[in-house]
């Protein structure tokens, strides 16, 4: 069982015990009314407790169950519920800690609820795409108000116990209890035994002074912010059956929704994002346990855009950071533009000026490799050339301490190729971070043919400790994001060489839910870093083909915003794209030159060739091992490449599109004479799952 049963005199005490949030799994459900019907059969107990063992009362539906049969499995949550409400004796919630989703609402069912400050309460399940499935709609809005009800359930964001307890003529706590909670429970419970009719939630009324106004003031509002997802609409609607409908109508509504939206793509690409984000920490080989090095200083070398950004991650952690620059020009520019980035956040309000001031005072810098000696880690974010890593990397070898962690924030190069630079390999790992580095969510954690397994684990416990998302890359050229999104720039050039214009692809990608078009996004990173890139793949792999358009621009100067002008033109000081008839110009001529005849693309076209690019390359990276699982993918473009939530990542949309469409429409586009028929072959992955109808997932 995955709840236990004890006696406190003349209170039975059911304790749910399913680490590591005390999931309502299907164990622990049958565990609840198994105590209830003892508790109910034994004459010497007057009232029943039920609490949550460890650090949590309850954070709701066992992920493990997601979307199988076992969560429907009788007892299913309301049938819990159901048996809480109708038991003869009252039945007592102690919540602490973690009170969220299903947790919550089994806590409403109860006759009373104690609480312990600080309890996280939250009805999340609109981040997963539907509405609370128990009740939450409409018992909450009964015991705080119809309007903080909603605030709570559109945003799924958590409030403090103690703020909810405070709130006008709450019902939802009937008492706080600082101290022992178990046993002031167990003596609120013993106060309370005797006490007839028990309360229940579902008698109260959902009451709203003027409800038609204020619910069209929420439809127009949720509905403005919510435009791909359909779950924040429902959960006003259900809201208000609460104050329109009888209780039991209002629980119809609010079931019949919540099984409409598990059925929706949205619900299970959120979802799939969930229990991805948490599978990107589960290394095979390196177990939960590992010991981790003590990382209590950290060194950054180059005070650039990146360097400033990776050192700012470590600085609101609390951590010391030393940076280097080779100049001190270059030095106080890159403090100046720290310093900016936080004034910039205390004007917002964001950030208290003592922890800026605090955050400075955690960063110190020099020109000298020797003072890093004393750093437990050091991040290189220097220039993207193997020679300049060579240089720093051979230093760092002489200088640094025994046992300290070499990281560099390469984007492409060969980390193993880095690592033979120092004696030391075991103790090099690639930390690519995106910028702007202390803004994005996704850290790609460059694992080396020789990395130790408890360097591996230090950079992931660390990137948890700067809420970074990290994903586990083998070593390949571009790693996951970098390799796969050069397919994708690719197809977007063979596009323009076919008849479109920068800013047609553009619309059409964002349209399909992308932050920017590959366009806007190469303006943005700067077209210099990719023109870059290619030379150097024009000598290793000069039979690969690319549009050469990308390759004229730069030659034009058009390096993107920071040089005013790139595949758009733009004003200064602002950043809007406006498209550029000089480089349409410049398009129409590469174009004639080749002989092609441009013909008319439709979104679909545009948006498939460009996402099944990403889908097959990221299928050989998963068969090649570089990517743990496909669901790594997925977590490397939802956090840091703008990839759109609401469709769950690349490897996510090609499952829900299905794999036999995807590979029959990359064959169609091998039929294209302009396009490339080798690129366009299914990697064996990509086939094998589609002839056997199977899933990435």
């Amino acid at each position: 069982m995955s709840a236990t049963y004890e006696l406190r005199g003349p209170v039975a005490v059911i304790t749910l015990d399913n680490p590591p949030v005390n999931g309502l799994g299907y164990d622990t459900r049958k565990g609840i009314t198994d105590g209830l019907d003892k508790a109910r059969a034994d004459d010497k107990v007057k009232a029943i407790v039920i609490t949550g063992a460890g650090k949590a009362f309850s954070g709701g539906a066992d992920i493990r169950e997601f979307g199988s049969p076992k969560a429907l499995q009788e007892p299913n949550l309301l049938s819990v519920i159901l048996a809480v409400e109708a038991c003869t004796k009252p039945v007592v919630a102690a919540i602490h800690t973690v009170c969220m989703g299903g947790g919550l609402e089994l806590s409403l069912g109860c006759h009373y609820r104690v609480a312990a400050p600080g309890t996280q309460v939250a009805l999340p399940e609109v981040k997963l795409g539907l509405v609370p499935g128990a009740g939450g709609t409409q018992r909450l809005s009964r015991v705080i108000g119809v309007e903080n009800a909603l605030n709570m359930i559109v945003s799924g964001e958590p409030v403090k116990s103690e703020l909810l307890a405070m709130a006008p003529g709450q019902k939802l706590f009937d008492k706080m209890i600082d101290g022992d909670l178990l046993a002031g429970a167990v003596a609120f419970a013993t106060e309370v035994a005797d006490k007839r009719p028990l309360p229940l939630v579902r008698n109260l009324k959902a009451e709203h002074p003027n409800p038609d106004a204020f619910f069209q003031f929420a439809r127009n509002t949720v509905g403005a912010m919510s435009r791909n997802f359909p779950a924040p609409l429902q959960c006003v609607e259900t809201v208000a059956a609460s104050v329109y409908k009888k209780f039991d109508d209002g629980m119809k509504q609010e079931r019949e929704a919540f099984i409409a939206l598990m059925m929706t793509p949205e619900s299970r690409a959120l979802r799939h994002a969930f229990v991805a984000e948490r599978a990107t920490t589960k290394i095979p080989d390196v177990p939960a346990d590992t010991p981790v090095r003590d990382v209590k200083k950290l060194a950054v070398i180059g005070a650039g855009t990146m360097g400033g950004g990776i050192a700012m991650n470590f600085l609101n952690a609390g951590i010391p950071v030393v940076m280097l620059e080779m100049k001190q020009e270059a030095l106080d520019k890159g403090v100046a533009i720290i310093r900016k980035n936080y004034d910039a956040q205390v004007k917002k309000g964001k950030l208290k000026q003592d922890k800026l001031d605090a955050r400075m005072a955690l960063l110190s810098t020099t020109l000298n490799y020797a003072d890093l000696k004393d750093a437990d880690m050091v991040i290189e974010a220097v220039f993207e050339d193997i020679g300049v890593k060579e240089q720093v990397f051979k230093t760092l070898d002489e200088v640094m301490k025994p046992g300290a962690i070499l990281a560099s924030n390469t984007s492409t190069l060969d980390v193993n190729r880095i690592a033979s630079f120092t004696k030391r390999p075991q103790d090099v790992i690639g930390t690519h971070f995106f910028s702007p580095a202390n803004v994005m969510k996704l850290l790609e954690v460059v694992r080396g043919e020789k990395t130790a397994k408890d360097v591996l684990a230090t950079v992931m416990a660390l990137g948890k400790k700067i809420k970074k998302t990290c994903v586990v890359s083998g070593v390949c050229d571009g790693f996951i994001g970098n390799r796969m999104i050069e397919q994708y720039s690719r197809q977007a050039g063979f596009l323009l060489e076919e008849g479109c214009t920068p800013q047609q692809v553009d619309k059409a990608v964002e349209k399909f839910g992308f932050a920017m078009g590959p366009f806007r996004m190469g303006d943005l990173a700067g077209n210099d870093v990719g023109w870059y890139i290619r030379k150097r793949r024009y000598l290793e792999k000069p039979d690969l083909r690319y549009s050469k358009t990308a390759d004229l621009l730069c030659e034009m100067g058009r390096f993107g915003q920071k040089t005013g002008a790139g595949w758009y033109d733009y004003v200064p000081g602002k950043r809007d794209a406006i498209p550029s008839a000089l480089v349409d110009g410049m398009i129409e001529k590469h174009r004639a030159e080749l002989g092609i005849t441009p013909r008319k693309i439709g979104d679909d076209e545009i948006v498939h060739r460009l996402v099944y690019a990403l889908v097959n390359e990221g299928a050989k990276i998963v068969e090649e091992g570089i990517a743990l699982r496909a669901s790594d993918i997925d977590m490397v473009y939802l956090t840091g490449y703008g990839f759109p939530l609401h469709r769950g990542g690349p490897m996510c949309y090609a499952d829900t599109v299905g794999l036999f469409n995807v590979v029959a429409a990359m064959n169609r586009f091998a039929k294209n004479p302009h396009d490339d028929a080798k690129f366009w072959q299914p990697a064996p992955l990509l086939a094998r799952l589609a002839a056997e109808g199977k899933t990435f997932s």
